[in-house]
C-alpha cells in the first residue's frame, strides 16, 4: 500500500468516525434535554421514556467507534457513559448547561455532579453526572446505574472508562469519568496509543523485522516457546470456555535463560509479532531504584498501564530483583525483599504474559522458579544451527567470495547468534566502504577476532 492510498484510508476512517460520533452527540443532546425537561417539569408530567430516545443504529458502520459499540455489545447505559467521557474532548460546550445555578442555594445543582478542572475550561463529568442523566432522582434506577458502574459495565472492567479517585471520605461517585488514552485514540482517531518510555513509564516497546519461522533454536527451546504462543492465542478460551479461571493463575510467566546473544529478546519480540501483541521491555537492572519505595512505584506504573491490554512484559536482567539473597542485614535488604514480594504479587495477579530473562538460571532464587509456568533454556547454537544463522544473516544484495566457507566457520567458531549478526554487519560495512558487494573471508575473520576480544577470548 503506497502513502497516498494509506492516507485515503486514514482520512476515510476519520470521516466515518466523525459521522458516527456526530450522530451520537446529537442523540446524547436529546437525552440530556429530555432528562432536564423531565427533572424540572411539572409534578404530574409523564416520566421519561427511554424507548423514545433510541441511540443511533451503527450496525452497518465500520468506523472505529461503531466497531467498539458492536464488539462490546454496548447498550444505552454504557453508551451514555462512553459519550459522557468523550464529550470534554469532542464538544465540551455540550455540558455547559450543567453550570446552571440553583436560585434557591445560589450555587450549582449538587445532583448534576461534575468538577472544574485546573486547565480545562468546561464542565468535567463525574459518575454522579452519569447517574443523573440516566436516573434523575429515581432512587431504584440510581441503584441500577450504580450496580452497572461497579460490577457489570465492561467499559469499566476493561479500563476503557476510568473512575478517578476522590480525596478522603468523599463519595466515590464524585470522581471524574474519563476515557483511557489508548481507547480515545482508537475510537476517535482509529489509531493505537502506545506509551513512550520516560520517567512516568519506565519501559519501551521492542520489535523485530524477523518472522517466527526465522527463529533458529533447538527443539527443546522451541517447544516451550510454542506453549507461550498457544497461551496468548487460546488462554482466554481455556480460562472461560473450559472453566479453568478458578483453578489456575490468570496469566503466564516464563523465565528465559542462557548466554547473551542466544535469542531471548528476539524470541519475545517474535512471540508478540506472531500473536499481535506489543512487547514492552523493562530493564530491571536500571529500574531498581536506590531510593526506597521508588521501584514499587515504577513497577506499578507498568502493570497498571498493561492491565487489560494485550501486552507482553519482558523483564531483562531479572537477576536484579530475583537473584539469590543472603540474610537480611540492613534496611536496604529488607526493602529489596519487599520489592520482590510486590513484583511477585503483581505478576501473579496480571492477566497477561510476563517473560523474564537472565544469563544464568543459577542466578535466580529457586523458590521463585517454582512459581513459574515455564523455564526455557537458550543454549549456545550448535554447528548446524550456527550455519543456518550464518547463511540467513547476509543481505540478498551481497555475494560471498569463493574462499569463504561458512560451514567450516560454523563448525570451528562456537559463537552466539548475536555475535554472528555483529560479524556480518562488520564485514558488510567493509564491503560497502570498498564500493563492492563481495563479502571477503578476511573481513569475516577480522569481525570474529574483534567480537571474541570483546569477550576476553582469542580467535
Amino acid at each position: 500500500m503506497d502513502a497516498k492510498t494509506d492516507l485515503r484510508r486514514v482520512v476515510g476512517g476519520l470521516a466515518a468516525n466523525a459521522t458516527d460520533l456526530e450522530a451520537e452527540l446529537d442523540w446524547f443532546s436529546d437525552v440530556m434535554a429530555a432528562r432536564l425537561d423531565d427533572y424540572f417539569g411539572s409534578a404530574d408530567r409523564e416520566p421519561l421514556e427511554w424507548s423514545e430516545l433510541a441511540p443511533p443504529n451503527l450496525s452497518a458502520s465500520l468506523s472505529s467507534y461503531a466497531l467498539l459499540v458492536s464488539e462490546y455489545g454496548l447498550g444505552i447505559d454504557d453508551r451514555i457513559l462512553l459519550i459522557l467521557a468523550l464529550i470534554p474532548y469532542l464538544r465540551p460546550q455540550l455540558l455547559d448547561i450543567f453550570w446552571k445555578r440553583n436560585v434557591e442555594t445560589d450555587r450549582g445543582f449538587s445532583e448534576f455532579g461534575g468538577i472544574r478542572g485546573k486547565s480545562h475550561g468546561g464542565f468535567l463529568p463525574t459518575v454522579e453526572t452519569a447517574i443523573f442523566v440516566l436516573a434523575g432522582d429515581d432512587l431504584e434506577r440510581r441503584f441500577q446505574v450504580i450496580e452497572l458502574i461497579t460490577s457489570e459495565s465492561r467499559l469499566i472492567r476493561e479500563g476503557i472508562i476510568n473512575l478517578s479517585p476522590v480525596p478522603g471520605d468523599e463519595p466515590w461517585i464524585s470522581g471524574a469519568l474519563t476515557i483511557s488514552r489508548e481507547f480515545f485514540d482508537q475510537v476517535v482517531c482509529g489509531t493505537l496509543y502506545r506509551p513512550v518510555q520516560g520517567t512516568s513509564f519506565p519501559a519501551r516497546i521492542i520489535q523485530s523485522g524477523l518472522e517466527w519461522e526465522h527463529l533458529v533454536l533447538p527443539e527443546g527451546t522451541l517447544d516451550p516457546l510454542n506453549e507461550i504462543r498457544d497461551w496468548i492465542l487460546h488462554g482466554d478460551r481455556l480460562l472461560d470456555d473450559w472453566g479453568f479461571r478458578d483453578k489456575i493463575a490468570p496469566g503466564f510467566t516464563s523465565l528465559l535463560y542462557g548466554p547473551s546473544g542466544t535469542g531471548k529478546t528476539t524470541s519475545a519480540c517474535l512471540l508478540g509479532k506472531h500473536c499481535g501483541c506489543d512487547v514492552y521491555k523493562i530493564d530491571l537492572s536500571q529500574m531498581v531504584s536506590k531510593y526506597i519505595g521508588e521501584t514499587e512505584k515504577n513497577l506499578a506504573r507498568i502493570f497498571d498501564a498493561a492491565e487489560n491490554r494485550k501486552w507482553i512484559l519482558f523483564f531483562d536482567e531479572a537477576d536484579a530483583l530475583f537473584g539469590k539473597r543472603t540474610r537480611v542485614s540492613d534496611a536496604h535488604d529488607r526493602y529489596a525483599n519487599q520489592e520482590v514480594s510486590y513484583l511477585l504479587q503483581r505478576i501473579e495477579e496480571f492477566s497477561g504474559v510476563v517473560i523474564l530473562a537472565s544469563n544464568l538460571k543459577s542466578n535466580i532464587d529457586e523458590s521463585f522458579i517454582r512459581r513459574l509456568q515455564s523455564v526455557i533454556n537458550f543454549p549456545m547454537p550448535r554447528p548446524a544451527e550456527r550455519l543456518k544463522i550464518w547463511s540467513n544473516a547476509f543481505s540478498s544484495q551481497t555475494e560471498l567470495e569463493p574462499q569463504l566457507d561458512l560451514a567450516a566457520i560454523a563448525e570451528k567458531h562456537e559463537v552466539s547468534g548475536g555475535t554472528i549478526i555483529n560479524v556480518v554487519r562488520f564485514a558488510s560495512l567493509r564491503s560497502i566502504s570498498r564500493g563492492s558487494r563481495l563479502i571477503l573471508r578476511e573481513d569475516l575473520v577480522e569481525g570474529l577476532r574483534r567480537e571474541q576480544l570483546k569477550e576476553g577470548r582469542n580467535l
